[in-house]
């Protein structure tokens, strides 16, 4: 029984833990982002340029994010597991599954097109340049590299659960419309990333007190 217990509060802590930390990287990810108070859409040539030249700290960034995708898989299960009893419990399911899809599709995404660029940056630029047409292959998404596309799936996943949880009232109306905004805002295409930054707050401020609540709370 102790044991059992002891399972049962882990598991607790690491969703509340979860639901905490998520959002935070997201603000943090986000908020290290080169030209963000000049948001303007970027081409993929623009986006490999703005790379190649980032500093460590936007590596580093874009390596938390792509940790950060088991946590969002842990919060699409826990909301799964939250509608079961309810009416929703159909669309809770429905929403989690495509969330889990596009969080593998988000770490695919930020270890194709943004972690193998830390590992250009030691290269002289005649080197980079030789390198750019195969780099535009890439980050146009040719080939078999159309899949990260599922990356929308994220956002339409969570956000079929944040509508789940408004019509069954199974969270708190306030914190439920945060995520539905938040979620629907942060998948932004690059180069407006002001946008992500403000969806990342707008979620944190949702569930930073939900994640406290649950460790605080065995209930």
């Amino acid at each position: 029984m102790h044991a059992t217990n002891l399972l049962s509060s882990t598991k607790r802590i690491g969703t509340g833990l979860s639901f905490i930390i998520f959002p935070i990287v997201f603000v943090f990810a986000f908020s290290v982002h080169p030209g963000l108070l000049h948001p303007h859409f970027l081409s993929p040539s623009e986006l490999i340029l703005r790379a190649h030249g980032a500093s460590g700290l936007l590596h580093f960034g874009h390596a938390l994010v792509t940790l950060n995708t088991a946590l969002l898989v842990v919060v699409a299960l826990h909301f799964m597991k939250h509608l079961n009893h309810t009416a929703a419990a159909w669309t809770g399911y429905l929403g989690g599954a495509l969330a889990v899809l596009g969080s593998l599709a988000l770490a695919a995404d930020k270890g194709a097109l943004c972690l193998t660029m830390s590992a250009l940056t030691e290269l002289s630029d005649t080197e980079f340049m030789n390198m750019m047409p195969g780099l535009l292959a890439i980050f146009s998404q040719q080939g078999w590299m159309f899949l990260i596309w599922g990356i929308v799936f994220l956002p339409i996943g969570f956000g079929i659960q944040a509508i789940a949880l408004l019509e069954s009232k199974s969270l708190p109306t306030w914190q439920s419309l945060l995520f539905l905004i938040g979620v629907l805002l942060i998948g932004t295409p690059d180069g407006v990333e002001i946008i992500n930054l403000t969806a990342s707050i707008l979620l944190t401020i949702a569930f930073v007190p939900y994640g406290i609540n649950l460790i605080r709370k065995p209930s």
